[in-house]
């Protein structure tokens, strides 16, 4: 019995340690940035993007996924903070390209440092809504950050 507990272990660090799709933290990649170029098309939405994209995660639930984004606005105060899909039913070569869009304060704010003004937002993903999805970028005003499969 101990030898097949210990193959059964011996297995799991095995596959958890090599890059194949088995492995659970190699589902999607790390994000990498670009800059941004301006969003093509019209937006009904007139919050502004967020100044930075500065982190992008997908995380696999039973349901299908959750993106998770930060972002870096100028100055504190910024809220209502979204990511806004721009394809979600017209996907262009297997990416979905989210917009990450917030308020800004109503009052003068201070700029303080950049991790006082870190913003997080995150949408969900059903599993229907990933088939065929490859890449997932989230646009900011001067980068954008794309994660691949």
């Amino acid at each position: 019995m101990k030898s097949f507990v210990a193959a059964g272990l011996v297995a799991t660090l095995i596959v958890a340690g090599c890059g194949t799709r088995l492995n659970p933290m190699n589902w999607f990649g790390s994000s990498e940035e670009t800059v941004a170029e301006a969003p093509a098309g019209f937006t009904q939405d007139a919050r502004p993007l967020v100044a930075q994209v500065t982190e992008l995660r997908i995380e696999r639930v039973t349901t299908g996924a959750i993106i998770r984004a930060t972002g870096l606005p100028p100055t504190q105060g910024y809220w209502d903070a979204e990511l806004v899909p721009t394809n979600l039913n017209e996907l262009e070569n297997g990416e979905l390209i989210y917009e990450f869009r917030l308020s800004a304060p109503l009052d003068p704010a201070i700029s303080s440092t950049a991790r006082s003004r870190d913003v997080f937002v995150a949408a969900d993903l059903s599993q229907t809504e990933l088939q065929g999805v490859r890449r997932v970028t989230v646009i900011g005003a001067s980068n954008r950050r794309t994660v691949r499969r």
